[in-house]
């Protein structure tokens, strides 16, 4: 979807970077930029900046960078054209649809729609007398929801009919395909007919943050389906590891800390009884995503995972997903009952609250967990139990912290607390080693441009792509160097250039240059967000110099052309080498040709 430079200019017009990005990071001033902890990557000294003058941020630690548009991409795990619609509902600009995108494909804002009638048609069956009898009693009779509740979270029934949900859908002019494509229904083989996917299941609509029905979990109530929820897939609005249930209300009370369950039903029985802050992935384990959208919202999480095994191995999955995003991460125990839900019914909701300030900190649980698997009274599994320990221990940053859990190994195990001071000083300096040699690797990796993910190129050609490098950094700061390069005042072209993301970013540059004009914003159409901040860091390098006039341009081209020249000798050095090896040879033969 291609949106008017008129539209982009009015919300970019409105849409002050420091503002936007302030309400996702705490933004101290430094001179004139402003600097904070980066919502990327975890880090302890930050190395995010806003630059107001130029209306972009870039982190010198991942090298996250861009303008606005880039940062909502990153922020809410948008594309660019839904950080483009994301950005113009918040600025209050509207974005025109032409015809012609109208008959592409499916949009988002077809999906959004078709999600709407279908779950207003999921309510209305569930509140039928007739329709909705066993989906009112699983939820009201059975699991002891109110009315408000259920109205609350848009709650419906699938009912058990081939052709309920297609035959309104068609009425309202969608057709089959769209409603495929949605994940709305399906198309049988033997007839070729669409058929309703959701049948006979509890309908739990869900909802992101900005109000829009995206998909559906379905749970079975009549136990005749092998599978217990059914989920919509991945759709053009819609990618399950990028949305949680019930973020949409939880977004409100999680400040201080949100509680992750395992199903939809634990959240809805969470905030049934007054736990407003819980949520759940969708059908799909915790993923990275996840845990930096719930960053965004929160300091602590509380993993309210179901008691049995499977629970607690994906607790400890979650643990290391939330360490890499600086999430403090408790876990919850509950005994007595498999689930919050189960929970709850038995013991009531203060109880729960209690258990909630008795959860476990993610170093007891693993301290647990490991005391679980060895037998303590024999030495050999001792001395197991505390070498496991004390290198779960040795990864923790904080001294304080490192004293207190070492007490807390040593009054389990019987050990003397210098002995496992002593061994976890030992694993932390052999960390450190490891730390230092690995960061030499990645300098001496960067230096060669090994293992450039972006431009991988350039670890063959490496002063070729640092000329490269200066030229497109002069060319995204500086119009004149643009003007000079389209009128070839400075020649250059596409075919000069070595690695092709290089050639990518001056051939997007010029044609916006030809067309319209350049627009940094317009880049993120055809560049990813990891993209879109090499160019910005390309842009930050040349800010840095006090030198980027036209005689280092100049000097650039021709540093690229000398470069290009040198790889394209050394190339065909080879095939030289060979043809005169082999002229030797023939030279050889007719000699001894001539002598017989």
């Amino acid at each position: 979807m291609r949106i008017p430079r008129e539209v982009m200019e009015a919300i970019k017009d409105r849409c002050d970077i420091v503002d936007l990005i302030g309400s996702y990071v705490t933004l101290r001033r430094a001179g004139s930029n402003y600097n904070g902890s980066c919502p990327f990557h975890s880090e302890k000294t930050p190395s995010f900046t806003v630059f107001p003058d130029s209306q972009s941020f870039f982190c010198f630690g991942c090298e996250a960078g861009g303008d606005a548009f880039t940062f909502i991409m990153r922020a809410e795990n948008l594309d660019y054209p839904s950080a483009i619609e994301f950005l113009a509902k918040r600025t209050g600009v509207d974005i025109p649809r032409s015809a012609e995108e109208e008959k592409r494909g499916l949009s988002r804002k077809r999906v959004y729609e078709m999600n709407l009638i279908a779950a207003r048609f999921f309510r209305e069956c569930l509140f039928d007398p007739v329709m909705g009898r066993e989906g009112m009693a699983y939820l009201h009779e059975k699991r002891g929801l109110s009315i408000p509740i259920i109205r609350r979270f848009g709650l419906g029934f699938a009912p058990d009919d081939f052709t309920a949900l297609v035959s309104v859908l068609k009425k309202e002019g969608y057709t089959d395909q769209e409603m495929k494509e949605a994940f709305l229904c399906g198309i049988s083989q033997k007839s070729g007919r669409a058929y309703d996917y959701f049948r006979n299941r509890i309908m739990f609509p869900v909802i992101d943050t900005t109000g829009n029905v995206v998909a559906f979990s379905g749970r079975d109530v009549g136990g005749d389906s092998k599978a217990k929820y059914l989920n919509s897939s991945d759709t053009p609005g819609f990618q399950k590891r990028k949305h949680l249930y019930a973020l949409n209300f939880a977004k409100n009370h999680c400040a201080d800390e949100m509680i992750l369950c395992e199903g939809n039903m634990d959240v809805v029985a969470l905030h049934a009884a007054g736990f407003e802050n819980a949520v759940a992935s969708l059908g799909t384990a915790l993923t990275d995503d996840h845990a930096r959208i719930m960053a965004k919202y929160t300091k602590q999480v509380i993993l309210a995972y179901d008691s049995d095994e499977a629970g607690q191995r994906a607790a400890h999955r979650a643990m290391g997903i939330f360490a890499k995003v600086g999430l403090d991460v408790r876990i919850l125990q509950m005994e007595g009952a498999k689930d919050p839900d189960e929970f709850i019914k038995k013991f009531g909701a203060e109880k729960f609250r209690q258990l909630l300030k008795k959860s476990s900190t993610g170093f007891n649980f693993k301290l647990q967990s490991v005391l679980s698997k060895h037998d303590i009274t024999r030495p050999e599994e001792k001395i197991k139990a505390a070498a496991e320990l004390c290198e779960i221990i040795s990864r923790v940053y904080s001294s304080a912290e490192r004293e207190v859990y070492i007490h807390a190994v040593s009054d389990k195990l019987g050990i003397s607390t210098d002995s496992l001071k002593g061994d976890v000083e030992r694993l932390q300096r052999f960390h450190a080693k490891e730390g230092r040699q690995q960061q030499i690797r990645q300098a001496q990796l960067s230096a060669m441009n090994l293992g450039d993910k972006i431009n991988p190129e350039a670890a063959g050609s490496v002063q070729a792509a640092a000329a490269e490098e200066t030229i497109i950094g002069l060319m995204l700061m500086y119009a004149e160097h643009r003007k000079a390069i389209r009128t070839n005042v400075v020649p250059l072209s596409a075919e000069d250039f070595v690695t092709s993301f290089h050639r990518r970013a001056f051939e997007a540059i010029m044609a916006m240059e030809m067309g319209e004009g350049f627009e940094f914003s317009f880049l993120g159409e055809a560049f990813t967000p990891d993209e879109m901040g090499r160019l910005a860091k390309l842009e930050q390098a040349r800010r840095a110099m006090t030198e980027n006039g036209t005689a280092v341009l100049r000097g650039a081209v021709e540093a690229l052309a000398e470069a290009k020249a040198r790889r394209s000798a050394k190339d065909a050095a080879p095939m030289d080498s060979l043809q005169m090896l082999l002229a030797g040879k023939r030279k050889n033969i007719r000699k001894s040709s001539d002598e017989t």
